[in-house]
C-alpha cells in the first residue's frame, strides 16, 4: 500500500487518531454512500458538487463511522477509507508516461488489498483527459474504469 499512501491519506487511521473534525449535518449523504457501497453490484458512489460543498466531509464521516463501528453495514466493517490526492499524484510528473506509471502503481496497490479499502478520489474530474498526452497515451478515467479495481 506504499504507493497508495504516498499519493493518498488513510482517513480511517486519521479518524482513529482523532485528526478529523467531527462531521455535522451529513448523515443523509453518508447513509446513502453506505447503502451504495453495501450493494453487490453498481457499488461505486460518485459524490458530485462544487468545491467546498462537503464531498470530502462525507468520506471523512464514513471513516469515522467505520472506526467507531457505529451503525454501519457488516460489509463495511473493518474497511479502510483512503483519499487519493490527485494534486499529489499529478505533481511533478513531467516525464512522458510518469503520471500513467504512478496511476498504475496505485491501481496495483488497490488490487493487492482488494475488498479491504474504499478509495475516495478527491477532485475526480481531473482524471478526465489526465495522461492523454499522445495518440497512445492513457486517459486516466478510462484506465480506472477498465482496471477492475
Amino acid at each position: 500500500m506504499g504507493t497508495l499512501l504516498k499519493y493518498g491519506d488513510d482517513l480511517t487511521q486519521m479518524a482513529h487518531e482523532g485528526k478529523l473534525d467531527p462531521v455535522i449535518g451529513r448523515q443523509d449523504e453518508t447513509d446513502k454512500v453506505m447503502r451504495i457501497l453495501s450493494k453487490k453490484r453498481k457499488n461505486n458512489p460518485c459524490l458530485i458538487g462544487e468545491p467546498g460543498v462537503g464531498k470530502t466531509v462525507v468520506a471523512e464521516g464514513l471513516a469515522q463511522l467505520i472506526v467507531r463501528a457505529a451503525n454501519i453495514p457488516l460489509k463495511l466493517q473493518g474497511k479502510k477509507v483512503i483519499s487519493l490526492d490527485m494534486g499529489r499524484l499529478i505533481a511533478g510528473s513531467t516525464k512522458y508516461g510518469e503520471f500513467e506509471e504512478r496511476l498504475t502503481q496505485v491501481v496495483d496497490d488497490v488490487k493487492q488489498i482488494e475488498g479491504e479499502i474504499i478509495l475516495f478520489i478527491d477532485e475526480i474530474q481531473t482524471l478526465v483527459g489526465a495522461g492523454a498526452g499522445g495518440h497512445n497515451a492513457l486517459d486516466a478515467a478510462n484506465y480506472l474504469e477498465t482496471s477492475s479495481c
